[in-house]
């Protein structure tokens, strides 16, 4: 039986959504939350907005439950949960979840049975460092949700990693793939 879960309330479609389904690390969570306020640190003088759903009434929910609830919001095109890998994780891997998924519901079989036939991945594990970087490329439609999951599975940890330049690299310092919000390792 699906838990009902509360109506999620955004005041800002900038700020990634952050919900938090595992109570079985505080110190964990915290660290989280650190490394998402510190995310943007050094790039501009703005505050790293993020929308933190913390409530017990989230402990436990599944990423389909999740995406029920999130789908709701139809500007939202991606969530983030703190689940328990997240928790047990060093890397504190968020699971970032698609919402965008069922965008290919009412196609004409015909034309696009490759496309129904295979449904695009729709989630994957994100360092809470690449967050806003998901979020923003996302929100913009400047990458595709399976751009990210190809990065990720390229990692030794199958984790999509942050945004950085190594200042050793010469040439233009930038490692890995680029995207709008910037070098991607």
């Amino acid at each position: 039986m699906r838990k009902e879960l509360p109506e999620i309330v955004r005041a800002d479609e900038w700020a990634p959504l952050v919900i938090r389904t595992d109570y079985t690390d505080h110190a964990a969570w915290g660290e989280i939350v650190a490394a998402l306020a510190r995310a943007v640190e050094g790039e501009r003088d703005w505050e790293a907005a993020v929308h933190f759903v913390e409530d017990r009434r989230w402990d436990g929910v599944t990423g389909d439950e999740a995406l029920a609830a999130a789908a709701r919001d139809e500007e939202l095109s991606v969530v983030f949960l703190a689940d328990e890998v997240t928790m047990r994780s060093p890397l504190r891997p968020l699971l970032a979840l698609d919402l965008g998924v069922d965008d290919d519901e009412d196609l004409d079989p015909v034309y696009y049975q490759e496309l129904i036939g295979s449904p695009p991945p729709r989630e994957v594990r994100v360092v809470p460092e690449a967050v806003h970087m998901v979020h923003g490329n996302l929100q913009l439609a400047n990458v595709d949700f399976a751009e990210f999951v190809e990065d990720a599975a390229a990692d030794p940890d199958g984790v999509l990693r942050d945004l950085v330049t190594d200042p050793g690299d010469p040439g233009d310092g930038v490692a890995g793939n680029s995207y709008a919000g910037g070098p991607l390792r």
